[in-house]
């Protein structure tokens, strides 16, 4: 059988940023890591956006960046800059030609193609099952989410991003390439929340998303209609090509996903809990939270200890209560906030980087009942 220091399961943006900073780090020369997905990581299956100030880390791969962004809903309509931040958008497929190449061609670092079963942890570390054969890891980074448990518990809400996208092509130019559509709710919420998300790459292009937060997901006609609908009375258009499709759906909640955690086990990504539980935004908290992943095992600290708790998981438990118990209130809290606070401030809240004044302002903008209601039920 063979062993491995490190064995990473999961070759998405979690487990590929892993291998590929445990590899060029000199600290880690004498470790063998292994790298398991049952994908080739040769098709373009997501696309990533997130904010950040100035130059990042993923700019050489980045196809677009907006610097202002659109918010919609009922009675609003706002074009607004985003600075000090840049909205980037980063394609899956550029993300693994460039660091699965470097990755494979690490000599301590071996990648199987292969779908893991099982993961069992005994006195010398763990022992994956895979469908073709076992390997014996002393720490094993798991991107494999524990579903049941998720769902089979009820004191923590639990939501779901999903989403269908077309990647379109027009025969008229009929998009902004300057300006991102963040949220757009004016299309029917029927009950739920549910808006528009839409990224041009120039007058002609453009990636339009039919995005829900939700409980169940929908037929796949359902989420065909929307988008229809939405190109013909927004853009006035009915005459593209659907170049490229994806969907997807990413959970919204704040269960802790870190108490799977052991110091032989440690799981990544969304499995880990590092999608925001408010937004669904998982690439720059993932990529944050791989740094100082591998600067607590350069300092061998016990992995059990990694995670440190936040206020913002409160402030994410509060509206996903909101959303859980009506969910149709997602569109009049985020139309609130955009008519009553700066874009830029906002963002800055959801990437968890505000103080206590700021975060005042931002709870202070929405009609107050729906969160004082979720904070009681929080407490008793």
């Amino acid at each position: 059988m063979s062993q491995y220091d490190y064995i990473i399961i999961g070759a998405g943006a979690a487990g590929i940023l892993l291998a590929h900073t445990l590899g060029k780090d000199a600290f880690f020369a004498s470790k063998s890591i292994l790298v398991l997905d049952k994908d080739s990581k040769k098709k373009n299956d997501r696309t990533w956006c997130f904010w950040e100030k100035g130059p990042g880390d993923f700019d050489d791969l980045v196809c677009k960046t907006w610097d202002t962004i659109h918010v919609a809903g009922k009675k609003l309509r706002l074009s607004t800059p985003i600075a000090p931040y840049t909205y980037k958008m980063l394609r899956g497929l550029d993300f693994y030609s460039k660091y699965v190449p470097e990755i494979k061609r690490c000599p301590r670092i071996t990648w199987i193609q292969d779908e893991v079963n099982h993961i069992q942890e005994n006195q010398e570390g763990a022992l994956v099952h895979t469908k073709k054969r076992s390997f014996s890891g002393k720490i094993v980074f798991s991107s494999i989410v524990d579903w049941d448990s998720v769902s089979q518990q009820t004191k923590f809400p639990v939501l779901q991003q999903h989403f269908l996208g077309w990647f379109i092509t027009t025969k008229a130019p009929v998009f902004k390439p300057d300006e991102a559509t963040f949220m757009d709710f004016s299309v029917p919420q029927k009950g739920n929340t549910r808006f528009m998300y839409v990224l041009p790459t120039s007058t002609t292009e453009a990636l339009v998303e039919y995005t829900l937060f939700s409980e169940h997901l929908l037929e796949k006609t359902d989420y065909e209609e929307a988008l229809k609908n939405y190109l013909q009375e927004k853009y006035n258009s009915t005459d593209y090509t659907i170049t490229e499709t994806e969907f997807g759906s990413i959970p919204m909640t704040c269960y802790p996903f870190h108490k799977h955690n052991s110091n032989v086990v440690f799981h990544i990504g969304i499995a880990g809990g590092w999608a925001k539980p408010s937004t669904g935004f998982t690439f720059y908290n993932t990529s944050q939270q791989i740094k100082a992943l591998v600067t607590h095992l350069k300092q061998e600290k016990p992995l059990g200890k990694f995670h440190k708790k936040s206020r913002f998981e409160f402030y994410d438990s509060l509206l996903l209560d909101i959303l859980h118990h009506e969910n149709h209130l997602g569109q009049s809290i985020f139309e609130s906030l955009f008519a009553k606070r700066k874009a830029s401030l906002i963002l800055k809240f959801l990437g968890n980087d505000t103080h206590l004044g700021e975060e005042l302002q931002i709870v202070t903008a929405p009609k107050p009942l729906p969160f004082l209601k979720a904070l009681f039920r929080r407490i008793f």
